[in-house]
């Protein structure tokens, strides 16, 4: 149970860095183009393109990626809470 446990943390923790590192790059003008950036939107687009078309941007700020961690980790705990269940 342990090793299914902490390959599922891993998963979700290395899925949320990406988000992260998808909304801090541009800040830090990386061009959209670049190999890193593309990856990252290629990964992440799934997620985040449904939530977008029912956020709407407050401003000039788009509260997206924020809301998909929030998403993540809920999941992450209802999995986890799940399989504890499960086998304990």
């Amino acid at each position: 149970m342990m090793p299914l446990s902490q390959l599922i943390k891993l998963v979700f923790t290395l899925y949320s860095l990406a988000i992260v590192a998808r909304a801090l790059l541009p800040l830090f003008r990386v061009d959209p183009y670049h190999p890193v950036m593309r990856f990252l939107i290629q990964i992440t687009e799934p997620v985040l393109a449904p939530l977008r078309q029912h956020i709407p941007p407050i401003g000039a700020l788009d509260i997206t990626s924020m809301v998909a961690l929030l998403l993540l980790w809920l999941l992450e705990w209802l999995i986890q809470t799940i399989l504890l269940t499960l086998y304990y």
